[in-house]
């Protein structure tokens, strides 16, 4: 059935306006003032601003990892992220090596598929670079519209793979049209310094930090970013938490280097002293890269700001205190890595960022959606307001004040790691592709609506490209 937006104040992230929207066929049909169409259900946006409905770039449903699953599937969580305001997630699809990476994405497609009630796609994890591998990346590329892969820099001997297979990677994205990702923190060195805390009997939940210092992420990300550069490639840098990753996400781009880097709600709120609550309970804080001292959210607000970085993914990756992060108990490195944030990712940013003054709305928009859509291959279908895209559609009342709490959250999880923060702004009503997922804050979608969406090549529009008017040499900037 056709619906019609009316009274609410359309932001995207060039533009704040009044208008109508109208709804049809799971398509934005027309905006303007005052639309009519007999037929069309009426939805009263009073009051409330009208988003396009947040893309999360960063998810990890139904994983594997460290001896246990995350607590959330593909139902719990996008029913979640769309509480939240997310109408579409992208999530990692882990492989193996010695196992055709079409396996991998089919195993994905299964936990994926009749669960998801909301749009999905899948980023490629690269875990080698052989001549099976080289073969089947054109098809996963283009036929199967995943186009972004994930490299590793950091869990030795689990995940992590060596500089030679970033490099090629690298290669191979640029041949094909792929955005490569980094998880860039140096795994050889964290490996040496969690054995040395073990071995002087340092087991606490802090320890997770200290074996992880903020240097050592800042190293990994330059580095990654220098093979990027010479592969004439692109880098898309996940989870940046730290001043020393941001600089050299910043230098790199001044060089004109393709690189973009996301950071995630956990690293904007929270600090290093959370892992040093007592009984254990710093567990529930263990995060991979970790949590920082608190001086390093003021960079990332800036660099959020300024552009330095780029996006805000959740990295949800949820685990239970119980039974789950207690795997942990009396070895830190044991503790599942990863906490619950794609349903409160949306709302934090706008709370903390629009009405501190951090961002502005246009800001907040592209950040939280259409940032993520043009990198990623899905924008103009996603991550916009505009004729012809896909209605995913958030009613957001940027007045409404509430208390966030694992009592009221909609994750599988029995923790919210912003427990008790009070916080302004929710969404009202979700829409995906025109239906209601969430109408006046109650569930009413259904498990397996959503959609896997194929992806566009990198970059999926035109780029403009600036070069540094005083570097001789380099290549220019290049800016979606």
């Amino acid at each position: 059935m056709a619906k019609l937006i009316r009274n609410g104040t359309v932001v995207t992230a060039a533009d704040q306006y009044q208008a109508d929207v109208l709804i049809e066929n799971g398509i934005i049909s027309q905006i303007g003032l005052n639309l009519e169409l007999e037929c069309a259900e009426i939805i009263d946006a009073q009051g409330c601003y009208v988003f396009p409905g947040g893309v999360d770039p960063h998810t990890h449903l139904d994983m594997p990892f460290g001896g246990t699953v995350t607590a959330d599937n593909f139902e719990t969580g996008t029913k979640a992220a769309a509480f939240g305001g997310t109408t579409t997630i992208i999530d990692f699809c882990l492989t193996n090596k010695g196992v055709p990476l079409s396996e991998s994405v089919q195993t994905w497609h299964n936990k994926a598929e009749g669960k998801a009630v909301i749009d999905y796609s899948f980023h490629l994890m690269i875990a080698e670079i052989n001549d099976e591998v080289l073969a089947e990346l054109p098809k996963m590329i283009h036929d199967e519209g995943i186009t972004s892969l994930k490299v590793f820099m950091a869990y030795k001997n689990v995940f992590q793979a060596d500089d030679g297979t970033l490099y090629r990677t690298l290669l191979e994205a640029k041949r094909h049209g792929a955005l490569v990702m980094v998880h860039a923190e140096n795994g050889d060195v964290i490996d040496y310094l969690i054995k040395e805390a073990l071995d002087a009997g340092n087991k606490e939940p802090i320890y997770h930090a200290l074996t992880r210092p903020s240097l050592i992420e800042g190293e990994a990300t330059g580095r990654a970013a220098k093979l990027t550069a010479l592969a004439n490639s692109q880098l898309y840098v996940v989870h940046v938490t730290c001043e020393e990753a941001v600089q050299q996400i910043a230098e790199a781009r001044n060089l004109g280097i393709d690189v973009w880097g996301e950071t995630c709600p956990q690293y904007l709120m929270l600090d290093q002293t959370y892992l040093e609550k007592p009984d254990f309970e710093g567990a529930k804080y263990v995060w991979s890269p970790p949590l920082r001292p608190k001086e390093h959210q003021d960079a990332l607000w800036t660099a959020l700001k300024n552009g330095q970085l780029q996006t805000l993914g959740s990295d949800h990756c949820s685990f239970n205190f119980k039974g789950q992060k207690e795997l942990g108990l009396g070895d830190f490195s044991k503790i599942p890595n990863g906490g619950p944030c794609i349903e409160d990712r949306f709302s934090i940013l706008f709370s903390e960022g629009v009405l501190k003054g951090r961002i502005t709305l246009n800001q907040f928009v592209d950040i939280v959606s259409t940032r993520s859509a043009k990198l990623f291959g899905l924008f103009p279908k996603k991550g916009t307001i505009a004729v012809g895209c896909d209605a995913d559609i958030v009613i957001f009342d940027g007045n409404a004040a509430r208390v966030i709490s694992s009592d009221t959250h909609h994750m599988n999880v029995d923790y919210n790691p912003f427990e008790g923060l009070e916080i302004t702004g929710e969404p009202v009503t979700v829409l995906s592709r025109g239906e209601y997922v969430i109408q006046n804050k109650k569930f009413v979608g259904t498990p397996g609506i959503g959609q896997f969406v194929k992806r566009k090549t990198y970059p999926s529009e035109p780029l403009q490209i600036k070069p540094k008017q005083d570097t001789v040499g380099q290549r220019g900037a290049t800016h979606v």
